[in-house]
């Protein structure tokens, strides 16, 4: 099976179409997944001059299944339109009504059968609220467009134990992702701590092969409060959750010192670890795995992959950008389609 995967270029502006390029430049990895490339020809066309890519072909199609000259990336233009300028590096409001309009195209796809996967490069969150979109990432509009509640951000690590990879199999789960830090301690409840453990039981078992998924739960307050001498959360609500959670026949372990989890070896004898909050999560997973981290949302209907990094404003244009973040999201986003279709 090859499968199909819908790309959503991101915010125009940004290094989203870039990396988009540079990734799927690799012959290798278009023999290996069909791309259909889900935003503004224009922009596409914008980037790959101001890079100096003269070899990049691109061919407008109208739906998934057109077929394209050898060489060439379908393109499914949803600028509506609009002209499709890039000005490097801004936040626009255009760039961010065209990011989410393609992220919303490629839903469809997905929805309907057309593609088996969606890989959505980096958006501006500023951008798409100038837009008018109430929604603060890509995890909270896709779950809206999915129909479904409960969703989990899952950071995977690309690689493995058996490319003797150090970090190995390291999966990072977030219990809550794009909130103000003083909301935390509220939102963190045995029942939502319990349907994220959910969440993550059915994607590891069904996207990742894990027969008996054993998740570890990180603690709140520094060194999980510490006896509550520095918080209490862990001994009133955490460890009732993973206690409620093991009565459900769901491996679960913890509460962890937050900050000593990813130092002291713990993280390699668990499947993934479910983070209180973004930056407790996503600072160490980021530290360990930047260049090949990817993030995986749990939950949906469908498959959906990202690079784990933002727009890069700061260097959008310039063939500076990175890749193997994207390149590792296109993996991903292959195995656990013929995953999921097996």
């Amino acid at each position: 099976m090859t499968p199909t995967l819908a790309i959503s270029l991101g915010d125009p502006n940004g290094i989203g179409p870039e990396v988009v390029l540079a990734a799927l430049a690799d012959r290798r990895m278009r023999d290996r997944v069909r791309p259909l490339l889900v935003g503004s020809l224009a922009v596409l066309e914008q980037h790959a001059e101001k890079l100096g890519w003269k070899e990049a072909r691109f061919h407008a199609v109208t739906s998934a299944g057109e077929a394209v000259p050898d060489g060439a990336l379908a393109v499914l233009d949803v600028t509506d339109g609009e002209p499709g300028e890039v000005a490097w590096g801004e936040t626009t409001e255009a760039g961010g009504r065209l990011s989410m309009r393609a992220v919303e195209r490629g839903v469809r796809l997905c929805l309907a059968g057309e593609a088996d996967a969606l890989v959505t490069a980096p958006i501006s969150k500023e951008a798409i609220q100038k837009a008018g979109y109430a929604v603060p990432g890509h995890t909270e509009f896709l779950a809206e467009l999915c129909g479904v509640r409960d969703v989990a951000m899952l950071l995977v690590a690309a690689g493995g134990p058996a490319a003797g990879d150090p970090v190995g199999a390291l999966r990072v789960a977030l219990l809550t992702a794009h909130v103000p830090l003083r909301r935390v301690p509220g939102l963190v409840t045995v029942e939502a701590i319990l349907a994220k453990r959910r969440v993550l039981e059915t994607t590891l078992r069904r996207d990742f092969g894990i027969d008996r998924p054993r998740v570890a739960v990180l603690g709140l307050n520094p060194h999980a409060g510490d006896g509550g001498v520095l918080g209490n959360e862990e001994a009133d609500v955490i460890l009732p959750a993973v206690v409620r959670a093991c009565a459900e026949g769901l491996l679960t372990f913890g509460p962890f010192p937050a900050d000593g989890y990813f130092a002291t070896g713990d993280a390699a004898r668990y499947d993934a670890v479910l983070a209180m909050y973004h930056d407790q999560g996503l600072a160490p997973f980021k530290a360990l795995a930047f260049d090949r981290g990817v993030n995986f949302t749990a939950g949906l209907p469908i498959v959906r992959t990202s690079p784990d990094h933002g727009t890069a404003f700061g260097i959008a244009g310039q063939g500076r950008a990175d890749a193997g973040s994207m390149r590792a999201a296109l993996w991903l986003a292959a195995d656990v389609a013929r995953r999921r279709k097996a």
